[in-house]
């Protein structure tokens, strides 16, 4: 996704919740309840499948998990915009870290925590 793809998502949220004045409904705990909410109906697709099960349902269900995960980045977006967060730099700047944190010679392969590695 590009930058001006995120700005343009971005400016459709704010459009939507202006046009609704939801604005006052947005703070920063609610935010964050909704994005925890969202992500965990996300996870209510794959609670008690095995891995072959998972693969099954979403040749079935793949719109509904789509959905959910349109939920989610929409909450990201949202609280993003709202503190001021330029979410690629962001992005950009973690991956960096991640990198450092997880160094392909150490972590190919391999599950454990950076500090573990």
């Amino acid at each position: 996704m590009t930058d001006a793809s995120i700005k343009n998502l971005t400016k459709q949220i704010a459009d939507f919740c202006n046009e609704r004045d939801w604005n006052q409904f947005h703070n920063a705990k609610d935010m964050a309840l909704s994005l925890t909410l969202e992500a965990a109906e996300v996870l209510e697709h794959f609670q008690w499948k095995n891995e072959k099960e998972i693969q099954a349902y979403l040749r079935t269900n793949i719109t509904d998990v789509s959905e959910e995960l349109a939920d989610v980045l929409y909450w990201v977006l949202r609280m993003a915009d709202r503190f001021g967060i330029d979410i690629i730099d962001a992005f950009n700047k973690k991956m960096q870290k991640n990198a450092k944190n997880y160094p392909v010679e150490a972590a190919k392969g391999n599950h454990k925590k950076y500090k573990d590695l």
